[in-house]
């Protein structure tokens, strides 16, 4: 089991053009931890607490029976992954990747692996 500080500079350290990560409590908006650089995490935590609070109010009013996976969101320049936390609802990671060095699929599957090892 890896902590919050490992878990988010490993996303940083080991996913191919990643910039920065966080893990945030969307209850708040509050960061738990943070690594990296190239955005205002405070900002985005606040920003994106809202992006994951509207998409589960909407699944709830289409009586969507589901979870979310992750989240992404397409920048001309970046990638912004948000990872709703299954083991720990309420929590999610989000991930700022430089769209020309990373490889989607790879990076996502990286946070996923991450996450699975995230104890909180």
């Amino acid at each position: 089991m890896a902590s919050i500080s490992q878990s988010v500079e490993e996303i940083v350290s080991s996913i191919d053009g990643a910039m920065c990560s966080a893990l945030v409590d969307s209850s708040s908006g509050m960061m738990l931890g943070q690594a990296g650089f190239g955005v205002d995490l405070e900002i985005a935590a606040a920003g994106n607490t809202e992006v994951v609070r509207a998409k589960l109010k909407t699944m709830r009013a289409l009586g969507l029976n589901d979870v979310i996976e992750d989240m992404l969101i397409t920048l001309g320049k970046h990638y912004h992954i948000i990872r709703p936390l299954l083991k720990h609802e309420g929590l999610f990671l989000y991930v700022v990747l430089d769209k020309q060095k990373s490889n989607l699929a790879l990076a996502r599957r990286k946070i996923a692996d991450v996450e699975a090892a995230l104890s909180v």
